[in-house]
C-alpha cells in the first residue's frame, strides 16, 4: 500500500528533500505489459529548487502504442538505442531514495515504477513505498479547488504559469512545470500579481518568480536580552489577566 502524505499536513514535511517526478510510458496499463520510456525528476530541498535533475529515456523492449506517441511524441525509432530500465535503475533509485515524491496523479506513475522494480531480480526493495513517501498533487489540488479542472494545464492557467512551450508531454518538462505549480499551490517562492487581474474562473492570477539557488542566506536578527525581558513581562501580564498564553504551551 502506498504511503501517501496527507495533503492537510504536508507543510509539516516542508524541510524534507522532495523529488518532483513524472514519467512517460508506452501505454496506460502496466498490467498489460506497458512500460516506462522516460523519467524526469527535479530536486527541491527546503522548498527550494536545487538545480539537480534526473532525466533518462528508456528502451521499453516493446512497441509504443500510437495513441501514446500522439501524447508525448516519443517514437519507437528514437528509443531503439536507449538503455533498458535495468541499466538506469540504480542511478534512478539512488536519486529518489529517502525523498518525498511529488507527483500529479501519483498512482499512475507509482504503478509503472513498481512494475519496473518488480522486474529487477537483484533489487531487495521492489515497491516505491519502501523507498519514499508520496505527495499526490492531484489530491491536493482537488482539496484546494473542489469541483474544478485540476489537470496540469488547468493548474498552470489558474496560477499564471507559462506552459506555452509544452506542445507535447515530456517527463522532465512536466516535472519542472509541476514544481512551479506545487510551490504556487502551497504558497512558497511566489510573486503575487496585485494588479487586480483575474482568470476566467474568477480567481486572482499569480505569476511564478523563481528565487536563485545561489542567493545568500537571509540575515537572522536575534532579540536582545532587554527585548526578551520585555516579552516575558508581557506574557506574565497575559497570564495574570486570565488569557491563554500560547507562547508558553
Amino acid at each position: 500500500m502506498l504511503k501517501f502524505v496527507n495533503a492537510t499536513t504536508f507543510l509539516d514535511e516542508q524541510r524534507m528533500r522532495q523529488i518532483v517526478l513524472d514519467t512517460e510510458t508506452t501505454g496506460l496499463d502496466p498490467k498489460q505489459g506497458h512500460r516506462i520510456i522516460e523519467v524526469g525528476c527535479v530536486e527541491m530541498v527546503n522548498r527550494r529548487l536545487t538545480g539537480k535533475t534526473f532525466h533518462k529515456y528508456i528502451n521499453p523492449q516493446r512497441l509504443v502504442e500510437q495513441e501514446a506517441i500522439e501524447v508525448h511524441g516519443i517514437s519507437n525509432e528514437f528509443l531503439a538505442d536507449k538503455p533498458v530500465f535495468s541499466a538506469i535503475a540504480n542511478e534512478f533509485i539512488d536519486f529518489i531514495r529517502g525523498a518525498q515524491l511529488v507527483i500529479h496523479n501519483a498512482p499512475f506513475d507509482i504503478g509503472f515504477m513498481d512494475h519496473e522494480f518488480a522486474k529487477l531480480p537483484a533489487l531487495p526493495l521492489k515497491e516505491s513505498n519502501k523507498m519514499c513517501t508520496v505527495l499526490d498533487t492531484l489530491v491536493l489540488a482537488r482539496q484546494i479547488h473542489p469541483g474544478q479542472k485540476n489537470n496540469l494545464d488547468a493548474l498552470c492557467k489558474r496560477y499564471g504559469i507559462d506552459n506555452s512551450h509544452r506542445e507535447k508531454h515530456g517527463a522532465l518538462l512536466d516535472a519542472e512545470i509541476l514544481a512551479d505549480v506545487y510551490l504556487m499551490m502551497t504558497g512558497g517562492q511566489t510573486d503575487l500579481n496585485l494588479s487586480g487581474k483575474t482568470n476566467n474562473e474568477g480567481g486572482q492570477i499569480e505569476t511564478i518568480r523563481r528565487l536563485s539557488t545561489e542567493r545568500k542566506p537571509l540575515k537572522v536578527v536575534m532579540a536582545t536580552a532587554d527585548e526578551l525581558e520585555q516579552h516575558e513581562s508581557r506574557l506574565d501580564l497575559v497570564v495574570e489577566k486570565g488569557g491563554a498564553c500560547i507562547w508558553r504551551q
